[in-house]
This record gives structure tokens, sequence and C-alpha cells, in this order.
């Protein structure tokens, strides 16, 4: 359906352009559609399995009945440089001292900075809604992505669109 091509895109410029602190962006983004976003859906399945965690079977058969996906995250964010202690570190420096653990995600990160994030999902989900296609914000989609090496971002979460009578990403 070429119109989801239009608002995935419309999406992304809404990532894109969302404020962002000290007007400095980190943001990344990226569309799945296809077979990329089948792949996905399958290993997010198999992910769930294989760590066994609750719902990753779910989400993939969401985004298994999905047009597009939507990728934003962040990547080799800087810290702001406020020495605020809402990373739960005393000041910037120590902060950026600290050697980044690799999980789901990869962190330490500068709070300022996945605020950013934040800002720029609730712009791209607000875009998307405005037109009317549905959709939700996956942190599961985000957490395999990276283990798939489909994105090297640090901290990347997914937004599924579907268009439908009714939205497939509730009553689930």
């Amino acid at each position: 359906m070429d119109g989801i091509d239009t608002v995935a895109q419309l999406m992304v410029i809404s990532a894109i352009t969302a404020p962002k602190s000290k007007g400095e962006n980190f943001v990344q983004t990226k569309v799945l559609k296809g077979e990329s976003l089948q792949r996905l859906a399958d290993a997010m399945i198999e992910f769930g399995k294989k760590a066994k965690k609750k719902d990753f079977d779910r989400d993939g058969k969401n985004v298994a009945g999905s047009e597009a996906v939507v990728l934003i995250g962040i990547k080799n964010a800087r810290v702001l440089g406020l020495n605020c202690g809402a990373c739960g570190f005393p000041d910037c420096k120590t902060l950026e001292e600290q050697e980044k653990a690799a999980g789901e995600f990869m962190g330490p990160v500068c709070a300022f900075r996945l605020l950013d994030m934040g800002i720029a999902l609730g712009s791209a989900v607000k875009t998307a809604s405005n037109l009317n296609v549905d959709n939700r914000i996956m942190y599961r989609v985000g957490a395999v992505a990276r283990d798939m090496e489909l994105v090297d971002w640090d901290f990347v979460m997914g937004i599924p669109l579907s268009i439908s009578g009714k939205s497939i990403y509730f009553d689930r």
C-alpha cells in the first residue's frame, strides 16, 4: 500500500525534526517493510523462546501483521553537560567514564538524550495517529532489531504500522 510508505516517511520527518536538547541530534531512523519486516517478526518470536521472555511472541505476531515498522533510536549520544544526576551518576564526567554495557540496549545513556528519543517517538506516533494509521511503540521490536544487527544503535524502539478496521495492537 503506497499510503503506508508516505506515512512512514512523514513519521521519520517528525522524529528528525522533533526538538532536541541543545539542538544536537543523535536520533536515528529506519523503515522496515516486506521481507525484512517478516524476518524481524520471526526473530522476535524466536528471541522470546530462546531468552524465555514473555510477550515477544505476541509482539512478533503483531509485527508480522503490520505493513511497516519504523525504528527510532539513538546512537553515540554525548552527555548534555548539566551534571544533573538524572542518569544515576553524580555528574556527566562520571557517566562518560562508565564502560558501555550491552544487553538488549547499550548503556548507560544521558537521561536528556533518552528524553530526546522519547520526544522523537511521540512526534512520530502523533503523525501516524493524525493520519489515522494504527501504531504502537514497542520496546521488544527494538531489542530484537539490535540483536539481529539491523541497526547498531545504542537504544531503539519500534513502531509497527497497520491499516485495518480495528487496531491489531490492542485486545491482544
